[in-house]
């Protein structure tokens, strides 16, 4: 796997960093998420648009069940993870849209119930099946 993904639809791992509750970071909680992003590794805005069925989010949280959803627009701005079809299950992932995803970097998602973990992208590949450059 590379540290930078090229652009087209990328496979992402992030996972829980290093912590109050995990000095070391988790291995064991985190997600995986297919989003497409531009050259310059930002969420491809129009690609998006074209198939946001195709942006797909993988919630692994030791001690929980795992949680598939998609990787939805709420708002101008807002983005987030959303589970169930219910948006009060939503995990708000504040400055998506902005975030340059590549491997080392952070990234903060917000649970339903308010509470916020930040997450290292550790791995970045391109997504099986799906165009990239």
């Amino acid at each position: 796997m590379s540290d930078r993904p090229s652009a087209g639809w990328s496979r992402l791992r992030l996972e829980l960093a290093r912590g109050h509750d995990f000095p070391e970071g988790s291995t064991r909680h985190g997600y995986v998420v297919v989003l497409p992003l531009d050259a310059g590794g930002r969420i491809d805005e129009a690609a998006y648009r074209d198939t946001p069925q195709l942006c797909t989010v993988h919630r692994f949280w030791e001690g929980e069940g795992d949680d598939v959803g998609q990787v939805v627009r709420r708002g101008p701005r807002g983005w987030a993870f959303a589970y169930h079809g219910e948006r009060a299950d939503d995990e708000p992932v504040p400055h998506l849209s902005e975030h340059v995803f590549r491997v080392g970097q952070y990234l903060a998602v917000r649970e339903a119930n308010g509470k916020e973990h930040v997450l290292r992208i550790v791995a970045a590949e391109p997504a099986p099946g799906l165009p990239h450059a």
